[in-house]
C-alpha cells in the first residue's frame, strides 16, 4: 500500500475527530507537539515518520486551528528549514477532499501569441466550455496570465480539468500546489572581495529578481544613496498604500502576489512588505550594498554585502506564511520577464514535476526566451539522494556549501568539563553556574502527559523545576517549553545538522547526542549538577568546503542523464539582512528584533550564485544565459577522488550528486576561455528527445515548426551541450558504454589551441575525440565527442567519478564525469 494512500486513508478517519472536538485548542497543541517530537527524534525520509507527523498536524489544525499553530517554534522549523514536512501535511489535507470539491488548478498554454487581441476572453470561453455555466465560469476563474504567459488559474473539478487538458491550445492542466521556501565572510571565501574589479556603470544597469516572501525596503542593506533613477528598460511597478513606498532607487520594484487570498495580511502590515526575513536576506545576499559593522548582538561581524552592490533588486512577493502557491509563482514570473530583468533568483521549490505541470520549469523557460537566467535552490532534504529540486535543465541549480566560519557555544559543567555544541545563541548569562537538570527529573507529576519528557514536549515538565535552571533535553525544539517555564538556558542534542548553527529562545546550546549522553550520565552522578551555557563565538571551520549536510542530493528521474544540482555555493550560517516585521528566531514569544540574521539553507546558496551571474553578466552584457551558467561551471574548483585541493576539504556524501560541478569562482568565470552554449532550440530538441508532444513545442515557443524532424538532431546520451556529464544507469548490471555530444564556444581572444586532460577512476575509461581543439577567431565553435566505457569493479560501490578539462596557456576548462548505478 503506498504511503500516500495510507496518509489519505488516516485523513478521513481523524475528519469526525477533528470536527468533533475541534474546541479544544490546548488538547490539540500537546498532540502536535507529541507527535512532532517523535518524529523529530526518528529523523526524516521513512513511512513511520511521515506517519506520524502526518497525524499530529492533521489533528492540531483541527484543534486549534493553522494560525494559532504557525505562531509556534516547530512551525517556524519547519516551513523555513524542513519545509519537506509542511509539503507531506498539506498533502494530507488535500487528498481527503472529495471529487465535488472545486480546487485551485493552472491551465498553461505557452507563448502569447499577438495575432490573440483579448487573452482574457479565450479563456473565459474556455472555462465556460468546460464548465457548462458562464457566470459560474467567471466566478471560478482566479487569474490570467498573459504578459508572457499564456494560461490562466481556475477553481475546477477534476473531471473539468481533464476536460479542459483534451482541448486544442492548451498545454497541461495541473492541480495548484504549495511549495516551500527552500553575509559577511562568503563573498571573501569565495574569493571574491570587496574592492574586486567591477564594471559599474553596467552594473547598475543589470536587475535582479527576486521570487520570495518579499523586501522590508528600509535595511541598510538597500540604501539608495548614490543611486540614479531605474534603468529606462525598466518596464515593472511599485506596490504603494497610503504614504508607504516599498521602493526607492536601489529596489525599483515591488509586487505581491496572493491570487487566491489564502492569506489575509495584517491590517498595520502593507501586503508587499516581508514579515518573515526570508525574502530581506536572499535579496541582500544577492545584490545588497556594503555595510560595514553587520552583526547579530556581535556575533558574525564584518561587512555585509551582496554579489552585485551596484546593482538593482525588484522583488516579487509569491511567498506567504503557508508557502508558495503554484498560481502565485508563476505569475512572479510572468510579470518579471514582462519588467524587463536580467537575472531570476528562486529559493524556493518542492517535489520534482514533469516541466509542464511545474510553475518554476515554465516560467524560467519563458525568461530563457527573453534571455534571462533563472537561478533555483536545489532544496533542503539532504544528505539523502533523489531529494533534489528544480532540475530543468535551463534553470541553475544550486547546491549549499560551508564556509571557513562557522559559530560554535560552549558548555561548561559543573565538573569542570567543557562541550561544545553549534548555535545562535545571543545571551549572556550573568551567573557563573546555574542549575543543571534533564526531563526526566524536571518531569510533570500533576496531570496527564501527551509528549516526551526526555525531550521536554509541551506539558511534560514541571514550572517549579524548571524554573531558573538550566535544562538538558533530547532532540530539538525543547528551548520553547523551558522558555516558558522560565528556564536559565537549553542544552539540546540532535543527530544530524552539526554544520548548521541554529538560533536559540533562550540561553542554549546543539550539542551531539554522543555529548547528550555525557551530560546526562554527570546529572544522575550528582545531586547539585551545575552548568553554564556561554555566547556564541565565531571559530575557524578547518573542514571547509564541504557541501551543507542539508543541501539536496541527486539523482533526479525527469531527465536522468542532467546531472542536478548544477553548482555550489555558501548557505550555512550566513549573515545577511532582515525584517523589522519578524523575530531572530520567528516565536511570537521572541521579542530580539535584528537588522542581520544568520540563517541556512539552499535557499541562501541561490542568490550567492545570482549574484554572481549578475557579475559575469555585468562584463559580458550579450552572453547567453546558458553561456554564463557554462562560465561558473567551468570555472568551479571541481570536486573529484583525484582534486583533493581547496575545491572541497571534505568529500560529500553524494559525490557529484552533491556538489556539481564544484563551488563557484566568480572572478575566474569572467574569462573562461571556451562555454558551453545552448540555444532555445537546442532545449526543444531535448525535449523532443524525451518524448514530449510536439504540439506543446509549438504553442510553448510560437515556432511555425510542425514537428521534432525540423529541430535539430539531439545526439547522444543526453541530447543537450551541456557543461558536465552524467550517465545514469538502468540497473545494477548494466555495463557503462554511452557517448555525449559537446560544442565549445571560443569567448577568448585571438588564436588558442586547447587539449584535453582526461582523469579516470578504475573501472571507467573516459575518451575525448578529438583531444585537440584550435580557435583562430572569436566566437568560433568546435565539437567534440566524449566516450565512456566500462564496468563497476566494486560490487558495493554506486557511482564513479572522473573528469575532463579542456587547457590552453590561460584557461581551464572543466567538466566532471559522474557514472551512477543504482543500489540494490
Amino acid at each position: 500500500m503506498s504511503n500516500s494512500w495510507t496518509l489519505h486513508v488516516l485523513a478521513l478517519k481523524l475528519k469526525l475527530v477533528i470536527q468533533s472536538i475541534r474546541s479544544k485548542g490546548v488538547f490539540g497543541w500537546v498532540l502536535a507537539r507529541f507527535c512532532g517530537s517523535r518524529f523529530k527524534k526518528n529523523g526524516l525520509g521513512g513511512f513511520d515518520e511521515t506517519f506520524e507527523i502526518s497525524f499530529g498536524w492533521v489533528l492540531a489544525v483541527g484543534f486549534c486551528g493553522l494560525n494559532k499553530l504557525k505562531s509556534h517554534l516547530n512551525w517556524v522549523w519547519m516551513l523555513r528549514f524542513r519545509g519537506k514536512i509542511l509539503n507531506l501535511n498539506l498533502h494530507v489535507i488535500t487528498n481527503a477532499s472529495n471529487n465535488n470539491e472545486r480546487k485551485p488548478y493552472i491551465v498553461y498554454m505557452g507563448e502569447v501569441r499577438d495575432d490573440i487581441i483579448s487573452l482574457t476572453n479565450v479563456h473565459n470561453n474556455l472555462l465556460s466550455e468546460a464548465i457548462g455555466d458562464e457566470t459560474l465560469a467567471r466566478t471560478s476563474k482566479i487569474h490570467s496570465y498573459g504578459k508572457n504567459i499564456n494560461g490562466f488559474a481556475a477553481r475546477l473539478l477534476p473531471h473539468e480539468a481533464k476536460l479542459l487538458s483534451q482541448k486544442k491550445g492548451i498545454i497541461s492542466v495541473f492541480p495548484n500546489k504549495v511549495q516551500k521556501l527552500l553575509t559577511t565572510r562568503s563573498w571573501d571565501f569565495l574569493g571574491f572581495p570587496e574592492k574586486v574589479k567591477r564594471n559599474n556603470q553596467i552594473e547598475s544597469n543589470i536587475i535582479v529578481a527576486l521570487l520570495d516572501t518579499g523586501v522590508w525596503i528600509d535595511s541598510p542593506s538597500f540604501n539608495d544613496d548614490g543611486f540614479g533613477p531605474p534603468p529606462s528598460k525598466w518596464k515593472g511597478t511599485c506596490a504603494t498604500d497610503g504614504n508607504f513606498s516599498a521602493c526607492n532607487n536601489k529596489v525599483i520594484g515591488a509586487q505581491y502576489f496572493n491570487l487566491d487570498s489564502i492569506e489575509v495580511p495584517n491590517e498595520t502590515t502593507p501586503p508587499v512588505v516581508d514579515v518573515d526575513g526570508h525574502g530581506t536576506h536572499t535579496a541582500s545576499t544577492a545584490a545588497g550594498i556594503s555595510v560595514k559593522g553587520a552583526s547579530l548582538y556581535g556575533i558574525a561581524e564584518g561587512t555585509a554585502r551582496g554579489g552585485v552592490p551596484s546593482a538593482r533588486i525588484a522583488s516579487y512577493k509569491v511567498c506567504w506564511n503557508v508557502g508558495c502557491q503554484d498560481m502565485d509563482t508563476l505569475a512572479g514570473f510572468d510579470a518579471a520577464i514582462a519588467d524587463g530583468v536580467d537575472i531570476i533568483s528562486v529559493s524556493l521549490g518542492g517535489q520534482p514535476r514533469s516541466f509542464f505541470e511545474d510553475p518554476i520549469a515554465i516560467g524560467s523557460f519563458h525568461a530563457l526566451k527573453k534571455g534571462i537566467l533563472t537561478v533555483c535552490a536545489a532544496g533542503n532534504d539532504g544528505p539523502y539522494l533523489g531529494t533534489v529540486s528544480n532540475v530543468a535543465p535551463w534553470i541553475f541549480t544550486v547546491a549549499a556549501s560551508t564556509t571557513d566560519r562557522k559559530f560554535e557555544t560552549d558548555v561548561k559543567l559543573g565538573n569542570g568539563e567543557k562541550i561544545s555544541g553549534a548555535a545562535i545563541n545571543t545571551f549572556t548569562l550573568k551567573k557563573e553556574m546555574y542549575p543543571l537538570t534533564n526531563g526526566e527529573q524536571a518531569q510533570n507529576f500533576s496531570g496527564v502527559s501527551y509528549g516526551n519528557i526526555s525531550a521536554c514536549d509541551y506539558g511534560t515538565l514541571s514550572k517549579n523545576k524548571v524554573k531558573g535552571n538550566i535544562v538538558y533535553c533530547l532532540g530539538k525544539g525543547g528551548d520553547s517549553t523551558i522558555n516558558e517555564l522560565g528556564g536559565a538556558g537549553t542544552i539540546m542534542s540532535m543527530e544530524y545538522f552539526e554544520d548548521v548553527a541554529f538560533p536559540t529562545l533562550t540561553p542554549g546550546t546543539y550539542i551531539s547526542v554522543q555529548d547528550g549522553l555525557k551530560i546526562n550520565k554527570y546529572i544522575n552522578s550528582t545531586k547539585s549538577a551545575q552548568a553554564v551555557i556561554y555566547k556564541s563565538r565565531t571559530v575557524n571551520n578547518i573542514n571547509a568546503p564541504s557541501v551543507a549536510s542539508f543541501s539536496s542530493r541527486g539523482p533526479q528521474q525527469l531527465s536522468p542523464h542532467i546531472l542536478k544540482p548544477d553548482i555550489t555555493a555558501p548557505g550555512a550560517n550566513i549573515l545577511a539582512a532582515y525584517t523589522k516585521y519578524s523575530t531572530l528566531t520567528g516565536d511570537v514569544g521572541d521579542k530580539r528584533v535584528v537588522n542581520y540574521n544568520v540563517e541556512s539553507g539552499t535557499s541562501m546558496a541561490c542568490p550567492h550564485v545570482s549574484g554572481a551571474a549578475a557579475y559575469v553578466k555585468s562584463f559580458h552584457p550579450n552572453w547567453s544565459p546558458a553561456a554564463i551558467k557554462s562560465a561558473l561551471m567551468t570555472t568551479c574548483r571541481l570536486l573529484s577522488s583525484f582534486i583533493m585541493t581547496k575545491s572541497m576539504k571534505k568529500r560529500p556524501i553524494g559525490a557529484e550528486l552533491a556538489s556539481g560541478s564544484g563551488e563557484i569562482n566568480p572572478i575566474r568565470a569572467l574569462h573562461p576561455g571556451l562555454v558551453y552554449d545552448i540555444t532555445n532550440d537546442n532545449y526543444i530538441s531535448f525535449l523532443c528527445k524525451q518524448g514530449y508532444n510536439i504540439t506543446d513545442f509549438i504553442l510553448l515557443i510560437g515556432s511555425k515548426k510542425k514537428n521534432c524532424s525540423e529541430f535539430p538532431l539531439a545526439r547522444g546520451a543526453d541530447g543537450l551541450n551541456y557543461p558536465s556529464i552524467h550517465m545514469h544507469l538502468k540497473n545494477q548490471e548494466s555495463d557503462i558504454s554511452a557517448a555525449f555530444y559537446r560544442t565549445l564556444t571560443n569567448v577568448g581572444t585571438g588564436k588558442s589551441v586547447y587539449k584535453a586532460r582526461v582523469k579516470t577512476p578504475k573501472g571507467l575509461s573516459i575518451t575525448v575525440i578529438p583531444n585537440i581543439l584550435s580557435f583562430d577567431k572569436p566566437y568560433q565553435k568546435k565539437s567534440f565527442k566524449v566516450i565512456l566505457k566500462g564496468k563497476f569493479v566494486k560490487e558495493k560501490s554506486w557511482y564513479l567519478s572522473g573528469s575532463f578539462v579542456w587547457g590552453d596557456s590561460k584557461h581551464t576548462v572543466k567538466s566532471p564525469v559522474l557514472v551512477y548505478r543504482p543500489s540494490v
